[in-house]
């Protein structure tokens, strides 16, 4: 019988454990040719858009789609899977916690397998909702973190997130640039990351902008990089600002640009030295909605949580 879970459902039920396990595994079924993802269409409406993702994991037996509406009163998000083994709905999850989550993960991984060994700061451009789970999830694939600097452009929104999140608060966009690793997840149009300001060896994780006519890097993030990869180049094709342009204007190749599963299954090295700056362009798989929606569907029978429908 499939299962109603909600966000207080979700949030009870998974961690940032579960989250990485899920990505990671959803990484190395992609590199097997276990699943297939279709990028992310969006519908326009009259204030908003309306997004809907999907994706067919055969090892899991399980195909999913995700969708929903960005609109002025707010984002509710939803995912549906389907069961393919029984034939059957296996559950509807109210999916704005569940992304975060993957979100976050998706970051860790990049984090466990591009970062230098000796890792020890983390840098974060950007207070909101996602910026949350992108410390969680790092800071237990990283568990050597030390020190995390946070910066953005509302006080008494970075007062918040540093009281949180157990960060230090930054003066300006440099202090977290200066971090081994740096997330960049904002709703900036415009680079809030400047190449020079990073060290050398950093990893770069940018998140926020998903739009192509959005950027969170500068073109200079792209020049020093010695290794680039996405989650889906077929997806960063139509909506990564952050790749699109510098490709147009000759900065960057598409054929330099690498997918994360193919560093996660072994297929790729990636980080070559640990002078190297690396950057992972994150934009969002419904394949990770589905893998970790199963994760919450499992936990959930165990528990008896959810209502059944």
């Amino acid at each position: 019988m499939p299962l109603y879970l909600t966000e207080a459902n979700v949030g009870s039920l998974l961690t940032p454990a579960d989250a990485l396990e899920a990505v990671e595994g959803c990484l190395r079924r992609l590199a097997a040719g276990e699943v297939e993802n279709r990028p992310r269409e969006r519908l326009r409406l009259e204030d908003g858009a309306f997004a809907v993702m999907a994706a067919v994991d055969r090892e899991l037996r399980l195909a999913g789609v995700k969708t929903y509406a960005w609109l002025p009163g707010g984002t509710p998000f939803v995912v549906v899977l389907f069961d393919t083994g029984r034939a059957e709905l296996a559950g509807v999850i109210e999916a704005d916690k569940l992304g975060q989550l993957r979100t976050g993960a998706a970051s860790g991984v990049a984090a466990k397998y591009l970062a230098r060994e000796d890792v020890a700061t983390l840098g974060v451009l950007g207070c909101g909702w996602q910026a949350r789970s992108q410390v969680a999830c790092i800071r237990e694939a990283l568990p050597g973190i030390e020190r995390v600097v946070a910066y953005c452009r509302t006080p008494a929104s970075l007062a918040k997130f540093c009281r949180e999140t157990g960060a230090e608060p930054g003066e300006s966009h440099r202090d977290p640039a200066r971090c081994d690793v740096v997330v960049t997840v904002t709703t900036s149009r415009d680079p809030v990351l400047r190449g020079e300001w990073l060290q050398q060896g950093a990893l770069v994780c940018a998140v926020g902008a998903n739009d192509p006519r959005a950027r969170e890097l500068d073109n200079v993030v792209l020049e020093r990089a010695a290794f680039v990869c996405c989650d889906s180049r077929e997806q960063a094709r139509i909506e990564s600002g952050d790749l699109i342009e510098p490709v147009e204007v000759g900065v960057l190749d598409w054929l330099e640009v690498h997918e994360l599963q193919e560093v996660v299954a072994g297929e790729l090295e990636g980080r070559q030295s640990a002078d190297d700056i690396v950057l992972f362009k994150s934009n969002g798989l419904a394949a990770w909605d589905v893998a970790i929606g199963a994760v919450a569907l499992v936990k959930a029978r165990k528990k008896k949580v959810g209502k059944k429908l």
